[in-house]
C-alpha cells in the first residue's frame, strides 16, 4: 500500500507489571522501550499491579517526560494507570472524544478499553484488549466486544493487544468476519519469541502501510513480551 497518505503509528505492549526477563522491576526500562516505538498511540497491558488497589507500575509524570505520550485517565481515584491493567497512552496530536470501559466475561478479571479518537488520519476507534487464557473465554470476550461496537456509531476501528491465542488458524473466527487480523510476528517469549500472542485487527476504513515486532536488546529484558506496532492509514471501505 502506498505510504503517500498520512500515517498513524499504533502500538501494543504487555509490560508484565514492569518485571523483566531478569526478574527485576524497572519502570524506566519499560519507558525507554515505549519511547523507542515512536508511536502516536500505545496500548499497554499489565500496567498495574494485580492486588489491592492495583497501583500503577509506571509513574504518570515520567511517562510524559520520557516518551511525550500522555496517559488517558481511566481510574477516577488516580491509583491505577489502566482498566483491568489496560492503559492508553496518546501523543498530544491525538484526543479522546468518547471512552468506554468494559468488563468482559471470563473466569478471571478481564476488560477492554474502547476509545473514540481524533487523530492526524481522522476519527478512529481503538479497542485495547488483554484476552483470557482459555479459548472459550476469548470467544465470549470477542462476542461481547463486537456486540458493543455494533451498537455504537460506525467508525473505522482497530482492535489491538494481547490476544493470548497461540494458534494462527483457530480461535479468532468470530473476529475475522468483519476484521482483517494481523500477527506482525512472534512477540512471546521476549528472549526467544515463538508465539504471536500480540495482534491487531483492522476494520473497514483503515489500512496498514507497515507493521512489525519491536526487537532490541533492551526489549528482550524489559518484559516477557515484545511490543508490536502498525502504521495505519485511511482506506476506502470494501
Amino acid at each position: 500500500m502506498s505510504t503517500a497518505h498520512p500515517l498513524l503509528r499504533l502500538a501494543s505492549y504487555n509490560i508484565r507489571k514492569a518485571v523483566g526477563t531478569d526478574r527485576r522491576r524497572s519502570p524506566g526500562r519499560v519507558l525507554e522501550v515505549v519511547a523507542d516505538l515512536a508511536a502516536d498511540i500505545v496500548v499497554l497491558q499489565e500496567a498495574d499491579r494485580r492486588l489491592g488497589d492495583r497501583p500503577a507500575v509506571l509513574p504518570a509524570a515520567e511517562i510524559a517526560h520520557r516518551t511525550d505520550l500522555h496517559p488517558v485517565p481511566l481510574d477516577p481515584g488516580g491509583v491505577s494507570l489502566g482498566w483491568h491493567g489496560i492503559a492508553l497512552l496518546l501523543r498530544p496530536s491525538v484526543t479522546v472524544t468518547d471512552l468506554c470501559l468494559m468488563d468482559l466475561p471470563s473466569l478471571e478479571p478481564r476488560g477492554a478499553v474502547i476509545a473514540d479518537l481524533e487523530t492526524p488520519i481522522g476519527p478512529i476507534r481503538v479497542v485495547g484488549v488483554h484476552m483470557g487464557l482459555l479459548r472459550a473465554s476469548r470467544r465470549r470476550q470477542i462476542d461481547a466486544i463486537l456486540a458493543h461496537i455494533e451498537a455504537m456509531p460506525p467508525r473505522p476501528t482497530a482492535i489491538i493487544g494481547d490476544f493470548n491465542e497461540w494458534s494462527r488458524r483457530a480461535g479468532l473466527g468470530r473476529l475475522a468476519t468483519g476484521f482483517a487480523i494481523h500477527a506482525p510476528g512472534p512477540s512471546f517469549h521476549a528472549r526467544r519469541p515463538v508465539a504471536a500472542l500480540d495482534r491487531l485487527a483492522i476494520g473497514p476504513g483503515l489500512g496498514t502501510a507497515a507493521m512489525g515486532v519491536h526487537r532490541s536488546g533492551l526489549a528482550a529484558r524489559a518484559s516477557d513480551h515484545l511490543p508490536i506496532w502498525a502504521d495505519l492509514c485511511r482506506a476506502d471501505p470494501a
